[in-house]
């Protein structure tokens, strides 16, 4: 049994301790910028774990979830989609083409337009990416409601438009006109904002 003496010096030796973990709060706790990082972060290495099953690396699927929807596009094009830099698309595009998830061809008419589309094996990937990212999702948002969901969204692709703009990149993403439809909820009735 501690005696008062050790029970003060124990109790002095943890004061710094507790006044340093207030301390050690990360510099940016009240920043929406460095809470949507942390979430981002957390998504990506989620994301990873389960690419690497498909020998994929995250961001790579993004790739083939735009040529999914989108069938065939133009290199510029999928540069905009994904609000990347053309060099940047055209590195990913490289390492899918090696690895037989997609194909370019160049334009006859115009040999400096390249299209991209997935191969079978890059559509088989798709479906796969597609059960990954709905299940990071559920994941993701434990706990939200519907409303809460779709208002989430439609914030980070504000976000993410003004800082394109900003930055001065082109972008295709759809506006906010698919959050204005509304959503079945779980009760099958729908829900509008």
């Amino acid at each position: 049994m501690a005696t008062a003496e050790q029970a003060m010096l124990v109790e002095a030796d943890e004061a710094p301790r507790r006044k340093s973990s207030k301390a050690l709060r990360p510099p940016g706790a009240k920043s929406v910028g460095w809470a949507l990082v942390q979430a981002a972060r957390m998504h990506r290495a989620r994301i990873g774990d389960r690419l690497a099953a498909l020998n994929l690396f995250a961001g790579q699927e993004q790739v083939v979830q735009v040529l999914a929807a989108a069938g065939t596009m133009t290199m510029g094009d999928l540069a905009a989609t994904l609000r990347v830099r053309p060099p940047t698309a055209s590195k990913t595009v490289t390492r899918l083409a090696a690895l037989g998830f997609v194909e370019r061809r160049t334009e006859a008419a115009d040999g400096r337009i390249v299209r991209v589309r997935l191969t079978e094996a890059g559509l088989a990937k798709a479906a796969a990416i597609d059960r990954i990212w709905d299940e990071v999702e559920a994941e993701m948002l434990d706990g939200f409601d519907n409303k809460e969901k779709r208002r989430l969204r439609k914030l980070l692709r504000r976000a993410a438009r003004n800082l394109a703009e900003a930055s001065g990149l082109d972008s295709h993403e759809p506006e906010d006109d698919l959050d204005a439809v509304g959503l079945e909820v779980e009760d099958g009735t729908r829900d509008a904002d």
